[in-house]
């Protein structure tokens, strides 16, 4: 083999890939250092399920990446592929000819990575060119497939991944983002189109889009990532693995159905969560952290979970994904055991998690817009009637007259507090401890709020109220809310882990850890994810 495709084949400092910046923060590079720890864990699986062997030795095992960009999962698949096979391939062109032909296969997310990731892999941007370290293939293309794919458009939507036709229904000189694993009915015959008959992978690996943003990016802007895991599980490989956003944890916005399959699938068999997406990927503001799972076709079980933050110690728990009488995924491993606490104390029960609905918390909090109105919504500046109701609204306060008010009347004259429909933070970026919901006020009879705010009552009195009030700043209720909250979003479900209590004192962090039995370790725990609270805290 000639000295370039040697030296390309190497490691170099710095590694461009370490230094290319990324294309947004939902369609992010992979960095070198972190794909080869998702490798390392592949290595981990493969032997554990295989005797012991070592998968970069075996030449006869295929792997895709459907949504490259950089080409970092299959540069560094290829360098630990040509040292492992180095005793069973001796001749080193022949070797790397055999991998990149036969093993390795990509398919770009755009034509600009689908360049990137054969340079990445080939050293050249044609898999035939004179500088390409493949020597047997036909196509510059190679094995990393890239071709403008159109939208399938019904009633302005695409059907596949619901992109708005108004958005990206667009000429040729511009990317559709229509991406090919995921824009068809039948992924097994979209393979055999792009790379022939009787291609089966045994590993698929990848980071894939986030979400599409039509004008809503963002939290508002759809996901799509969960479709590329669909379809790779459709393929059926032995292995999968993929980092994605954290949010599916808990559902929402087109996730509910993906979050159901994933916590009941057993061969979901590793998750290792990142509380902080900037942990993964310097720089990148991504709110709810991401997440690196593999699935195992062959060997179901319980799950390893694992929460990374920062220079914090790693937590591990091997457990079920989703607890009895719960629908979503209890994240923190120490807020687990809190809960179960908190459950055995209220309603008696040691074999779930699901709090009686008399006990709940969340049967006092309103739905959004609790009156009827938008957070646009600008009320009077000034009291023109008697009967005006003070709306608390976005930027301030203003009037707004009783009449007009047709949802939520049942509230109006009652005492309430009102909590923000979005909590505070820094941007996108997560950072511990938190607050996790925006500070609660008392609201008195004779006011409202926009959509701006939730409603949580009534209470039939100002120190009912404010009880309540006290009781939202505890710290441990907080860490409750957090394990139902994926996004900085406060809606009602949040609060389902939250049991009510009894409105006839101020209630302190003291109180709750003595009731619950919470040891000192999770209050060590509590006290290192939730930030106190305090009044005017904004």
């Amino acid at each position: 083999m000639n000295e370039q495709a040697g030296f390309t084949l190497r490691g170099r400092n710095p590694d461009v890939l370490t230094c290319i910046a990324n294309l947004s923060n939902d369609e992010v590079f992979t960095p070198p250092e972190f794909a080869n720890q998702m490798l390392d864990k592949l290595a981990e699986a493969w032997a554990a399920r295989n005797g012991g062997a070592d998968i970069w030795a075996d030449s006869s095992v295929r792997f895709l990446d459907p949504c490259t960009k950089s080409g970092v999962f299959l540069r560094e698949i290829t360098k630990r592929l040509i040292k492992g096979l180095g005793a069973e391939i001796a001749n080193l062109q022949v070797r790397v000819d055999h991998i990149l032909t036969q093993q390795v296969f990509g398919i770009g997310i755009t034509q600009l990575t689908s360049l990137l990731a054969r340079r990445s892999l080939y050293c050249s941007k044609h898999a035939t060119g004179d500088h390409s370290v493949a020597k047997s293939f036909v196509s510059d293309d190679g094995n990393i497939w890239f071709e403008r794919i159109e939208h399938s458009w019904v009633d302005g939507k695409c059907k596949f991944c619901g992109a708005g036709q108004n958005a990206f229904d667009r000429g040729e000189d511009l990317e559709t983002h229509a991406y090919a694993f995921i824009h068809t009915d039948d992924i097994k015959a979209r393979v055999t189109e792009l790379f022939g008959d009787n291609m089966q992978f045994d590993v698929i690996i990848g980071n894939p889009p986030y979400q599409l943003d039509d004008g809503g990016f963002g939290t508002s802007a759809a996901p799509i990532y969960h479709k590329f895991v669909e379809q790779a599980k459709a393929l059926e490989p032995r292995l999968l693995t993929m980092i994605i956003p954290a949010r599916w944890f808990a559902g929402g916005k087109g996730l509910d159905e993906f979050r159901e399959s994933m916590l009941t699938d057993d061969r979901v068999r590793l998750i290792d969560d990142y509380l902080s997406a900037s942990d993964v990927f310097p720089g990148v503001g991504l709110k709810g952290g991401v997440c690196v799972f593999l699935w195992d076709r062959e060997n179901p079980g319980s799950c390893r979970v694992s929460t990374h933050f920062k220079d914090w110690p790693v937590s591990t728990a091997t457990r079920p994904l989703l607890e009895k009488d719960v629908d979503v995924f209890i994240r923190f491993n120490e807020g687990l055991s809190i809960l179960k606490k908190v459950v055995a104390v209220e309603d008696g029960k040691t074999d779930s998690l699901s709090l009686s609905e008399s006990k709940r918390f969340d049967r006092l909090v309103s739905s959004r817009k609790p009156f009827g109105l938008e957070t646009t919504f600008k009320g009077k500046t000034t009291k023109v009637a008697d009967d005006d109701l003070l709306i608390y609204q976005n930027g301030g306060t203003g009037y707004v007259a009783r009449s007009s008010i047709l949802t939520g009347v049942q509230l109006v004259d009652k005492w309430k507090l009102f909590a923000g429909y979005a909590a505070p933070g820094t941007g996108n970026k997560d950072t511990y401890p938190h607050r996790i919901i925006s500070t609660p006020f008392i609201g008195e009879p004779g006011s409202i709020s926009s959509e701006t705010y939730l409603c949580i009552g009534p209470f039939d009195s100002r120190a009912e109220t404010e009880s309540a009030l006290s009781y939202l700043s505890c710290r441990l209720t907080r860490l409750l809310i957090l394990l139902h909250k994926p996004s900085q979003h406060v809606t009602r479900k949040v609060y389902t882990f939250v049991p009510t209590q009894d409105w006839t004192k101020r209630w302190t962090d003291a109180d709750l850890y003595k009731r619950y039995g919470i040891s000192d370790e999770e209050i060590a725990f509590i006290e290192k994810v939730v930030r106190p609270m305090e009044a005017g805290d904004d």
